[in-house]
Order: structure tokens, then C-alpha cells, then sequence
């Protein structure tokens, strides 16, 4: 036989685990240090400076 399940606990661990989830992404995405962050910004300036050096000139 199936196994009885509240249905309230279940909405509320479903809703507990998004939550937790949502922490995750949150600190991943705000959790940096403002070191890191300048470094992330350095190194994503040296990538675009690189893929503009590399460009063509319409001109010709």
C-alpha cells in the first residue's frame, strides 16, 4: 500500500527546498567580495580590449 502523506507538510517542505534553493543562487550571485568583484571586472575588460584589438576596420 502507498504510504499516507500530509499534504500541508508537503507544500510546506516543497516550498522550504525553493527557498533554500533561491539562498543559494543569492549567494553565489551577491556573496563576493568587492576584491573579487574588481578582479572579475578586470579580467572581463582585458576579454573585451583582446576581442576589439582583433576587430576589422569597416573602412577597408
Amino acid at each position: 500500500m502507498a504510504e499516507i502523506v500530509s499534504l500541508s507538510k508537503a507544500r510546506k517542505a516543497k516550498a522550504r527546498a525553493a527557498k533554500e534553493a533561491q539562498a543559494v543562487e543569492n549567494r553565489v550571485k551577491f556573496g563576493r567580495t568587492k576584491a573579487e568583484k574588481a578582479l572579475a571586472e578586470a579580467e572581463k575588460a582585458l576579454v573585451d580590449k583582446r576581442a576589439d584589438a582583433h576587430k576589422r576596420d569597416e573602412d577597408e
